[in-house]
């Protein structure tokens, strides 16, 4: 191995962090950097006075070179048994790999990693680096440890300029195709201005872009033992709780006079007697929030031993604790084990730990049982698994910043809860946790203490304890570091500057498209302060987002007094706007029929998809992304002002006719990025500064051509609130996704507004009116189902009538009205409207489905316009609650927050109206059909001759006929039909006893009678037939 002198400010800048415990950086250009990883951490090892640092080794897909440290471990030894081994000769790579603790970890794993200290940082594929993974994994280096990029062989720093990310492939569009590497040009520059950075080669010479630490200098002795006031505040502190054992055990452990403070407010809260108290502990990354909660828990399991000093009774058994991931809890399970050793437990005889067998996890702990008394468990479970915390006595929530809001919001409930987690932003959700569920405690603290009445089995009633911790522990005070990555991704939302002048009129405020490539890096600060102060949703990737896609534009909503100043004007409200569309038909079908859609453009990709409209993604549009407001200025119309004036300028009312440049960041930078490498400069005497000739910061409208738009579009997660801001702006939804957001528990709306509005007959309008009407009619079914969880009065909200699309009202017709209800339904409607039957004699047929009446038919039949009278908003929303989302009275008595005879007494009404309506359109049509027949006997003719005089002409033909008959009776013989015989001999003739078949008297030879004497000849045949005829008589 040929021996090589280092530069002495390698050796200088790495004694200095560990004897100030703050971090150093370096970044190594080269492709043999990975070699001088070793040679950097041998000199960390030797500058520090513990165990050798361990590793946290990030990379994308291939480590490029094995990882398995048992096999490593396993060459080593035979070589030292066969006495191979030589130091000088085999491969320094290999002995570091095999001897010390490396943690490898893809760059998509990273947050796996939070709660976790290493001494070493190692990130190589800087195309893969995105601002989030660098944020995470950066604050996980202790004080006096290194952070290394490993950057490939390149001639020029320059060429990180034009640097293709692989996060660039997800801002390109079919219209946006050209991506600008700002945020990397921000990254190199901001390494020129950091203290505790070094930029070399693989050789290990100083690069001139770190100026700033050109003229290193060992820090005095005097620096490293100096101490800090508070440090002796602390031990003040310390002293004064000597005697109170367990407190003074555990407060021992504690590194700053924050952290000892936030313990003894835990333990103050475990002794009380009440179970309704929530901690939230907050502050940003290193500050030993995961310590202090260690430390409480083993407080918590030796409470007994200390309940006689507190005065308390508590005893806590079953301690709970949860994180995203088991490995996140690596810190938090240190300091339990270190409290118990403090307190004297030992692990086998008064403890056993019980680790996960997942490979996944690492070995995490996920159980700790205590028996050294009586049995006590602390147990990791799951954020999802909410439901199994029956027995809890105390939850404790690490990184909670890092778990879904609506999953937070359903572990608390009637036990004790501690919670920590960061917020300040670059995590994504600890603003979400700060805005909205802190917010949510301190508004239901502020009722319970105002009304006698609390619940202890929900949210409501809870007691809010706050606690900040602002002393760092990984690493000291100061840390540059730390300066360094809160300036390069705009983390500190503390320097958020207050509106102190007066508040001009929204009317007097004028719109300015904000030049990103310029921006000045005070006004960036004040910029990103406000994005993050008023949105919870925000990580610092939307920084390189905002930075690098094409498609991206600012606006800043600024005071009117801005030409004037000298200073940076007062941000009233940012505007950040995609701009999207403009794909091909034939692109969006063929991606649609594979199940497939490209990145970006998100409300064409989507519309599509859901209407199977392919015409759709042909147009162009702007999607509003985020409406930031100053907090101190929300709610005063400083953001309908911005909207406002940003529609009027799509539709072109601020173009200049002699502006002909229309309004594109990325033309004054094609050729700032050009030829990088014509300077013909080597990288040692390179010397990297901010670029000139740049446009100015802000810009007039006027100055800017807008390009032609159809639309403009937003998406959010819906509430009422934000729901009813976007609908007085003229917005229609016409899209809600069924699922709710993992992050917020929200559902992301689309709403879409058509420009030119005031254009007769514009074509777009009929467009978007099919779209809500569909909507409307999926939104209708879907509240049933998926969307039953939503309130009433924000259904209510999304189905209010929109007046830009002029819906008319389609009144009901008698047929259609029969072929939704049949008789009986509509007598049982009746029925229920007079008060004549019990509201729940109907709970057979549906569950509040009343009289198949059926609320959900009449509640379509309603919120579809078919119905030309209005409800009240109360009524409205019962009839939405009971008919559409079919919930119980009981469910809408606590969200309408109205007792269940009124809600009945309201829906009574509201029935009685309807059946009201029904009656009008039956008499109505029966009216008709009267008319209708009327018509008919007025086209009638009247008869000749009266009733009377037809009756006797009818009278002379009837006895006219009938003497004719008689007549013709007359002259007929009818002697031939006479019947033979006397009385006399018939009675001799006819039995007395028992009846004969057959009967002969004497014939009567009388003349006049002779010829109805039967003939002498008969047939045989006939004879016999008589006969057989009298036998069956």
């Amino acid at each position: 191995m040929v021996l090589q002198k280092l530069d002495s400010r390698i050796r200088t800048l790495i004694e200095n962090g560990v004897g100030l415990r703050q971090r150093s950086m370096f970044v190594i250009v080269g492709d043999q950097g990975r070699d001088k990883v070793v040679i950097l951490h041998h000199m960390l090892t030797k500058a520090t006075v513990k165990s050798r640092p361990s590793v946290l080794w990030c990379y994308k897909k291939e480590l490029g070179f094995s990882s398995h440290r048992k096999k490593r471990m396993r060459q080593l030894q035979k070589k030292l048994k066969s006495g191979n081994v030589a130091i000088n000769k085999d491969d320094p790579f290999e002995l570091f790999i095999a001897s010390t603790n490396i943690r490898y970890c893809y760059y998509s794993e990273t947050f796996k990693i939070l709660g976790n200290t290493f001494g070493m940082l190692i990130l190589q594929d800087f195309e893969a680096l995105t601002p989030n993974i660098l944020a995470r994994t950066v604050e996980t280096v202790e004080g006096g440890g290194l952070v290394i990029f490993l950057l490939k062989s390149m001639n020029s720093l320059k060429k990180l300029f034009t640097f293709t990310m692989d996060v660039h492939s997800r801002y390109r569009t079919e219209s946006h195709q050209q991506v600008i590497c700002r945020f990397n040009e921000r990254f190199m520059l901001s390494l020129a201005s950091c203290k505790q950075c070094l930029v070399m080669d693989d050789q290990f010479n100083i690069l001139p872009i770190s100026s700033s630490s050109s003229n290193i200098t060992p820090i005095a002795a005097s620096m490293k033992d100096s101490e800090d006031p508070k440090e002796e505040e602390l031990k003040v502190l310390k002293d004064s709780l000597a005697d109170t054992q367990p407190v003074c055990s555990l407060l021992n452990l504690t590194k700053t006079l924050d952290q000892a403070k936030a313990l003894l407010r835990f333990i103050e809260v475990i002794s009380e007697k009440t179970l309704t108290s929530t901690i939230a502990l907050t502050a940003a990354r290193g500050r030993g929030k995961s310590a202090a909660l260690g430390l409480v828990i083993a407080g918590a399991i030796a409470f007994r031993h200390a309940r006689l000093i507190f005065r308390s009774k508590r005893i806590y058994s079953n301690i709970f604790v949860t994180s995203p991931s088991p490995e996140n809890l690596h810190t938090l399970f240190e300091f339990v084990f270190k409290g118990f050793d403090a307190l004297g437990y030992e692990e086998h005889q008064d403890y056993e730990i019980i680790q996960s067998t997942n490979p996944e996890y690492n070995k995490a702990v996920i159980r700790v049982n205590v028996f050294m008394e009586h049995r006590q468990t602390i147990q990791y479970f799951h954020p999802s698994d909410a439901g199994k915390l029956g027995q809890a006595e105390l939850v404790v929530i690490d990184e909670a910043a890092a778990i879904p809001l609506p999953l937070v919001r359903s572990i608390l409930g009637p036990y004790l809860v501690f919670m920590a987690s960061t917020i300040n932003g670059y995590e994504g959700t600890g603003r979400s946790l700060s805005l909205k569920l802190i917010e949510q405690l301190r508004q239901q603290q502020a009722t319970s203490a105002a009304s006698s009445a609390s619940s202890t089995q929900t949210i409501k009633g809870r007691i809010l304890h706050e606690i900040e911790l602002n002393e760092s522990i990984r690493y000291s005070n100061g840390d540059e570091i730390e300066k360094w990555l809160y300036k390069l991704l705009c983390l500190d939302i503390s320097n958020i500057q207050r509106f102190i002048t007066a508040c001009p009129s929204p009317n007097d405020c004028e719109l300015y498209p904000n030049n990103i490539q310029d921006t000045s890096e005070a006004f960036l600060q004040r910029l990103m302060s406000i994005y993050v102060a008023s949105h919870y949703k925000n990580t610092p990737n939307d920084l390189q987002m905002l930075s690098d896609a094409p498609a991206h534009h600012l606006f800043c909503l600024l005071g009117p007094s801005i030409e004037k100043s000298k200073t940076l004007p007062d941000i009233l409200c940012v505007i950040q706007v995609c701009l999207e569309g403009g794909i091909s038909k034939h692109l969006v079908m063929n991606s649609l029929s594979q199940g497939k859609r490209a990145s970006g453009d998100m409300i064409p990709w989507t519309i599509s998809q859901q209407f199977q409209d392919y015409n759709f993604g042909s147009l162009s549009g702007a999607r509003v992304i985020r409406i930031a407001t100053h907090p101190d200025l929300q709610g005063l119309g400083y953001g309908a002002r911005a909207l406002h004036l940003l529609q009027e300028f799509y539709e072109g009312r601020f173009s200049d006719l002699l502006q002909d440049e229309e309004f594109n960041e990325t033309t004054a930078t094609d050729h700032q990025f050009k030829n990088v490498d014509d300077d013909g400069v080597s990288l040692l005497d390179e010397v990297i500064k901010p670029r000139s000739g740049l446009p100015p910061l802000l810009s007039n409208l006027t100055e800017c051509k807008a390009p032609k738009l159809d639309y403009l579009g937003v998406s959010y997660g819906l509430t009422n609130q934000l729901l009813r801001f976007w609908t007085k702006s003229g917005y229609v939804p016409v899209y809600i996704r069924q699922t709710p957001n993992d992050l917020t528990g929200e559902h992301s709306c689309i709403m879409l507004k058509v420009l030119y509005q005031d254009v007769e007959n514009n074509p777009n309008m009929r467009w978007l009116k099919a779209y809500w009407e569909d909507f409307r009619k999926r939104f209708l079914t879907l509240l049933s189902y998926q969307f039953r969880n939503f309130l009433p009065g924000l259904g209510l909200s999304v189905l209010s009538k929109r007046e830009q699309l002029q819906s008319s009202y389609k009144a009901i017709t008698p047929a259609e009205l029969s072929s939704i209800f049949i008789k009986y339904d509509l007598k049982r409607l009746d029925i229920y409207s007079r008060k004549m039957a019990d509201y729940h004699l109907y709970d057979d047929l549906s569950q509040y489905d009343n009289v198949s009446l059926s609320p959900p038919t009449v509640a379509k039949l309603y919120f579809t316009d078919r119905f030309e009278f209005n409800l009240s908003s109360v009524q409205a929303a019962i009839l939405l609650g009971l008919g559409l989302q079919r919930k119980t009275i009981d469910e809408l008595e606590k969200e309408l927050s109205l007792p269940s005879t009124q809600l009945l007494g309201l829906f009574n009404r509201t029935i009685r109206k309807i059946v009201n309506h029904f009656n009008e359109i039956e008499v109505a049509d029966l009216s008709k059909q009267i008319n209708e027949d009327d018509s008919f006997v007025a086209d009638m003719k009247p008869v000749i001759k009266t009733l009377k005089e037809e009756l006797t002409e009818a009278a002379v033909d009837y006895e006219t006929k009938k003497n004719d008959n008689i007549k013709q009776l007359e002259n007929i013989n009818l002697s031939e039909y006479s019947i033979a015989g006397k009385e006399s001999e018939w009675q001799d003739a006819l039995p007395k006893e028992k009846p004969i078949g057959l009967v002969s008297i004497k014939r009567n030879n009388d003349s006049k009678t002779n010829h109805l004497a039967p003939k002498t000849k008969k047939s045989k045949n006939k004879e016999k037939k008589f006969k057989k005829k009298g036998n069956k008589q």
